[in-house]
């Protein structure tokens, strides 16, 4: 088990978070605030009861109460709060850049906001957190791959006035019997916004999606990717290529992408030369933010210096600017010698 001075350790490691869905950072206690707030009913009469429905057999059972609770983010001000929460978590985490995921489908389409509303409150909470963090980074628009393209494509419609504020697109939700192939026209117009193109791959879904994300949509990094494990000629060619893949431990766990994390895959895409970096996915229903991740691997074996390694990935993996990336190399490195490596 690691114990506390390498808890501390791991939480203080500069690094970055690249797989984050700011919707899954949504708490209980949060969600019941924002239900009080906004007059929404929730079937559970309490925190704990609703503590209680975090066990998933899958991905779907867990995006059945994700959306469930997405229903009580209401205002600019909900938006606003939960990334400043989240924010102030990865601040105790050690985290200094954030590539942040939302879903603007399910709030606009579904739950009926306004797109403004949404954008407005996110932006405004990552300006605090950089005003009071020092955290950079950005926001990447999600497509959900199960619901109607024509949705998809009017976010985007809205999206494009404010083409400049956001950084990415990205591709989420029940992977299986939706390919990327399904998504290329989205995609490319979010390249002439001039955006960075990531996509989740190979988590439920097949190897086969992963090159279809690279080779149809353009993915610069693949979120999640463990099924590269299945094509090792896929898996050479992310190697040579550089392609960064956002893996999340304990996210693999919980879905059971992984039944025992002894046997997850990182440290062996490690020792292969992949980039894989630690994220924490949707914290709030998974049993852990970005360091109880790396706290997670730690337990299964692997050294502060491999730890240490993948945090430096997650800095060359960013989008942040060459300059950011090497203020935060120069950080980690001050981390190292603190430590001993």
């Amino acid at each position: 088990m690691v114990d506390e001075a390498m808890e501390q350790a791991l939480a203080t490691m500069p690094k970055c978070e690249l797989h984050l869905h700011i919707e899954g950072t949504l708490e209980p206690d949060l969600a019941f605030a924002f239900a009080k707030r906004n007059s929404v009913a929730l079937p559970w009469a309490s925190i704990d009861e609703l503590r209680a429905q975090y066990e998933f057999e899958d991905l779907q059972s867990f995006l059945d109460l994700y959306y469930a609770l997405m229903r009580t983010l209401k205002t600019k001000d909900d938006f606003k709060d939960l990334m400043v929460a989240y924010l102030t978590r990865a601040n105790a985490d050690g985290v200094k850049h954030a590539e942040i995921f939302f879903d603007p489908q399910v709030h606009v389409c579904t739950n009926g906001l306004d797109f403004n509303t949404v954008l407005d409150g996110l932006l405004e909470g990552m300006a605090i957190g950089r005003e009071r963090f020092g955290i950079t980074g950005g926001l990447i628009l999600s497509i959900v791959r199960d619901m109607d393209i024509d949705s998809a494509n009017m976010i985007l419609d809205l999206a494009q006035p404010r083409k400049n504020e956001i950084l990415g697109i990205g591709l989420d939700s029940a992977e299986v019997g939706y390919p990327p192939d399904r998504f290329v026209d989205q995609f490319e117009r979010a390249r002439s916004f001039g955006w960075h193109c990531v996509a989740h791959a190979g988590e439920e879904g097949p190897a086969a999606y992963i090159r279809d994300a690279l080779d149809l949509l353009h993915a610069e990094r693949i979120d999640h990717g463990i099924h590269i494990q299945d094509d090792h000629e896929l898996l050479e060619r992310v190697v040579r290529d550089g392609i960064p893949l956002t893996c999340c431990p304990l996210s693999n766990l919980r879905l059971q992408v992984v039944h025992d994390m002894r046997k997850h895959p990182i440290p062996e895409f490690l020792h292969e030369g992949l980039m894989c970096t630690v994220n924490s996915d949707d914290p709030a229903y998974f049993g852990g933010y970005v360091a109880a991740n790396y706290a997670a691997l730690a337990d299964i074996g692997m050294s502060m210096e491999e730890l240490a390694a993948l945090a430096g990935n997650s800095i060359d993996a960013s989008f942040a600017s060459d300059g950011r990336k090497a203020q935060l190399h120069a950080e980690l490195a001050a981390w190292r010698t603190q430590h001993g490596l």
